[in-house]
């Protein structure tokens, strides 16, 4: 050996530790640093220079996060001052995130991201000055662009920031604050831009998009160009969608000095409750609860088939509530469940795979769900009560489905769980300690809701003291129950695995991790706050919970963690905590931040140009007007962008494009699909993109902790996350799924066949069930999963609902049929650009004496001339109105309830086919394949 290849002793030894910490943190070569900086690179920013830079930075985000609790917060209208609105309010948040955008992220050198990073300066400029045709000076437009193209050119290094970032930091900001110091004088020319609006626009759009490309990466750069190009370039279109194009005096107006654009309704939905939430989300985790969520579904699960990929199902549906990313989702829980769930046997690619199908589903769990679910709020215009209501049951049974398909996985590899650290008692036993569990829950409840309803009346406005007393007194309850158990550390993932945590100490340990999360959820559904001052109290009480937990812990054990007494010494890590969790909240609030503002480029170009509805036609020419097209597209499209957009951006732009598309072409085949479910359906298929490869970000980042191939993991993460995909299609055609105009005993029904069927779909999908499927057995679990799901669809066939009546039996129609049903009109008319269509209008049938009073009740008048029945005259702001009914439509078909029997007969023969499949897998299962399996591994290894 020559001397070049012999090794120091200490290089050996420094090889073996590096090999030792990447072994022991459970990852695939990638320490927790690596990771670290992963997440970090995503979500909150790679760049934390040294030094004073570095600290401004984290004060900046501190300040962010306390800014928001105070506009949140009811002090400012108490004391009087900082009382700000919702333009005022929008303009510091996005000051706040560009700032930080250009700190905190710095810009990639690849030869792709310097041409596109340049190349989009360079179009802006040219259609800025193409677009100054209103005799607006241009000779300072490429003095502004060529000063960002060199800013980009002189490059954006990683451990500190130079003077030309400095410059764009502060200039992108005050371009967002222009708004707010200008707000008067702005107000009195809306539609006239000055020059000086003109030049702070222009400024402000070419910056927000390069911190669009550094915090997001390019793909949302691209779009929202591509939208501001076609706003300019409009009369250059194809005919389809071809425009008048707009000025640069148009176009500054609307994106930039009203709130139709860059400050519209999506930044005010991340300002007024995203921030919150995400804030909340944060503290929690500082707090020690995303531990406990994991140590608590350990406990449970882990000795089960496959028990640990069961627990990281369950601890990423708990970690769901604490965190809206995907990627910091897949990492919190991922480093811990990925190496279990490689012990018991799952290779790397499927434990990845089950860890991001897992973790992805976090956004869609109600009630604290991703920050689109806010977004609806303001585009569908209901309550956030009313979206967790119909969110609630497709996000229940699509985690059921993937324990469920974790289930049959173990089962194919005959997988066994981790180790009891008891015995447990009887079955009957448990089973009565659940019930007995679920009636003291019960019981609980009403006490509190009776309590509640006590106090406020009693109290007036004291109530809120009383209400704080009592939560007081509950926390130092549960801390105290907490505080005769053993803390909760953090396990090593790489350590043998000799049994698990006891459920009872675990779950003791941290009940009062759960106390914010019911003040959230009691505030929202109960009190029916606003979902911005719910997130509130349930911040402000996480806050006190940050600051006493551990010193009062101290005091309750008698001595610290490390077993000296120290109450002032846990009130400062307490303080440390919640500084912490304010710098991470505002940090994570980034990219949302720079997402909403530049996702209301796209949303102004949309209502500015008038595409929506020339994209309408062009989906209808491609989908031939078939409903089912039409959301293949729509789940494409969205499939596409996610690739590159994050959940939220997506769902803001597909949801603008398509949405109204989707209700007015079901109502033209015949199907009133509620607006809510459309924007669920779009809001699911925007979270797949981040599981579908080649792109999805939570493949990547699983794989990195696995050591598995991405693609493969996003691959066999798809086919876990098919139930994610079936149901939006499922809930568009049988609304019943969303809870929509169903009472609580049917809604329960519900649940339970919905959550049978889609378990069904798993098997089918995963090609087991008792035992590995025959293909004629997937496709009968196929059929009677959908049956189940719809049962409509085959009852229809032999039963028609409707009997179709000529248009002038339509008063008949309306006294023969039982008030409250729904009866239907195929009408013909204009659409909101004079072109002819046909729909279909949906009535519910009012009490009346006969059929005159009844369409005098629907605000309807009639003529007839013939065979041909015309609307005459619609009252203003009746059902009839509501129901999209106008004068001069033509009424084509009335389409009355028929009699017929239950659809859900068509369970009885769906039954019968299950009841084959089972018969002829239990005949063919045998002791078990699983059994078999084991020992042949066990043959294997000897």
């Amino acid at each position: 050996m020559s001397e070049k290849d012999k090794k120091h002793p200490r290089d050996d030894q420094q090889f073996e530790a590096s090999a030792v910490e990447m072994e022991a943190a459970g990852h695939g070569g990638l320490t927790q640093a690596e990771l670290d900086a992963l997440v970090a690179s995503s979500d909150t920013g790679a760049r934390t220079p040294p030094g004073m830079v570095g600290k401004l930075l984290l004060v900046t985000a501190l300040c962010w996060s306390l800014f928001q609790l105070w506009i949140a917060s009811p002090i400012p209208f108490i004391v009087g001052f900082g009382v700000m609105n919702d333009t005022e309010t929008r303009s510091i948040h996005l000051a706040f995130a560009l700032f930080l955008a250009y700190m905190a992220y710095p810009a990639e050198r690849t030869p792709f991201q310097l041409v596109l990073g340049v190349g989009v300066p360079v179009l802006m400029t040219v259609l800025f000055i193409i677009g100054s045709k209103a005799g607006v000076p241009i000779w300072w437009i490429p003095i502004i662009g060529a000063a960002v193209i060199a800013a980009i050119l002189l490059g954006s290094p990683k451990a500190w920031v130079p003077p030309w970032e400095w410059a764009l930091a502060i200039v992108a900001a005050l371009s967002a604050l222009y708004i707010y110091f200008f707000y008067d004088g702005i107000s009195t020319r809306v539609g006239a831009p000055i020059m000086q609006d003109y030049v702070v626009a222009v400024i402000g759009l070419l910056l927000l998009l390069e911190a669009t490309r550094r915090s997001l990466g390019p793909a949302l750069m691209i779009v929202a160009t591509v939208f501001l190009a076609y706003t300019f370039l409009g009369p250059y279109m194809p005919g389809i969608i071809a425009h008048k194009g707009n000025s640069l005096a148009e176009v500054v107006n609307h994106q930039w000095i009203t709130t139709e654009g860059v400050f519209g309704i999506a930044l005010g939905v991340s300002t007024s409750f995203v921030f919150l939430f995400v804030l909340f989300g944060a503290l929690l985790d500082k707090a020690g609860a995303g531990n406990y969520f994991i140590q608590v579904a350990f406990s449970l699960m882990g000795h089960m088939r496959g028990g640990p990929a069961k627990a990281a199902v369950v601890s990423s549906a708990m970690t769901g509530l604490i965190s809206g990313s995907s990627i910091a989702n897949v990492v919190t829980t991922g480093t811990f469940t990925i190496p279990l769930m490689k012990k018991v046997g799952f290779s790397s690619e499927k434990a990845g795979a089950v860890e991001v199908a897992s973790s992805v589903n976090g956004q869609i769990m109600p009630p604290v769900m991703g920050a689109a679910a806010f977004l609806m709020v303001e585009y569908v215009g209901i309550p956030y009560f009313d979206v967790v209501k119909h969110a609630f049951v497709p996000a229940t049974i699509s985690y059921i489905a993937l324990v469920y398909i974790v289930h049959l996985e173990a089962m194919k590899a005959g997988m066994e769980g981790l180790p009891r650290a008891y015995v447990p008692g009887p079955l009957i036993r448990r089973v009565i300690g659940f019930l007995f569990g679920i009636v003291v829950i019960g019981v609980l409840a009403f006490l509190l809701k009776f309590t509640m309803g006590w106090i406020r009346p009693t109290f007036g406005q004291s109530a809120i003291w009383v209400v704080f007393a009592l939560l007081t007194a509950a926390y130092l309850a549960l801390l105290y129950v907490a505080s005769r158990e053993e803390p909760l550390e953090l396990d090593d993932p790489s350590a043998p695995v000799t049994q698990l945590p006891l459920p009872g100490p675990t779950v003791r340990s941290g009940l009062h991790f759960l106390l914010p999360i019911v003040v959230l959820v009691w505030a929202l559904m109960v009190d029916r706050l606003s979902p911005g001052l719910s997130a509130f109290w349930a911040t402000a009480f996480m806050i006190f919970i940050l600051l006493t937990q551990r010193p009062l812990l101290v005091l309750m054990r008698g001595k610290d963690r490390t077993g000296n007494s120290g109450v002032a010494r846990a009130f400062r890590t307490g303080i440390d905590d919640l500084v912490d969790g304010l710098i991470s909240g505002a940090r994570n609030m980034i990219g949302i931040g720079i997402a909403t503002a530049t996702a209301g480029i796209i949303v102004g170009a949309v209502s500015q140009t008038g595409v929506g509805s020339a994209l309408a036609d062009v989906v209808e020419v491609l989908s031939g007007g078939n409903l089912l097209a039409i959301l293949f597209l729509t789940a494409i499209l969205s499939l596409i962008l996610g690739m590159g957009l994050p959940t939220t951006a997506n769902y803001i732009v597909v949801s603008a494009l398509l949405a109204p598309v989707i209700v007015t072409l079901g109502q033209q085949n015949g199907l009133i699909v509620p607006l809510i479910a459309v924007h669920l359906f779009v809001f699911y298929f925007g979270i797949m993109a981040d599981v579908t490869p080649p792109v999805g970000l939570a493949s990547f980042a699983a794989a990195a902790v696995s050591g598995g191939d991405p693609i493969r993991t996003g691959v066999v993460a798809f086919f876990y996350s098919l139930r994610t995909a079936a149901l939006p299609f499922l809930f568009i055609f049988n609304t019943d799924l969303l809870l929509i105009d169903v009472d609580w005993i049917h809604g329960i029904f519900v649940f339970i066949t919905a959550t049978l069927a889609m378990l069904l779909f798993a098997a089918a999908t995963q090609g087991w069930f008792l035992t590995r499927n025959r293909i004629w057995e997937t496709v009968l679990l196929l059929v009677v999963a959908f049956a189940i799901f719809r049962p409509g669809f085959f009852m229809d066939y032999i039963y028609p609902p409707y009997d179709d009546l000529p248009p002038t039996q339509f008063e008949q129609a309306l006294a023969d049929s039982t008030p409250g049903e729904p009866l239907r009109l195929r009408i013909a008319g204009l659409n909101d650009v004079g072109e002819p269509v046909e729909f279909t209008s949906l009535l519910e049938v009012p009490e009346g004496a006969d059929g005159a009073e009844r369409m005098q009740a629907l605000g309807i008048e009639t003529v007839q001339n013939g065979d041909q029945v015309v609307i005459d005259n619609v009252a203003f702001d009746s059902p009839a109105q509501a129901a999209g009914l106008d004068w001069d439509q033509t009424i084509l078909l009335v389409r009355a309830p028929a009699p017929a029997p239950s659809k859900y007969w068509i369970y009885i023969p769906a039954a019968l086919i299950l009841a084959l499949v089972v018969w002829l897998q239990r005949r063919r299962a045998g002791p078990g394949e699983g059994q078999a399996r084991r020992e042949e591994k066990g043959l294997s290894h000897a």
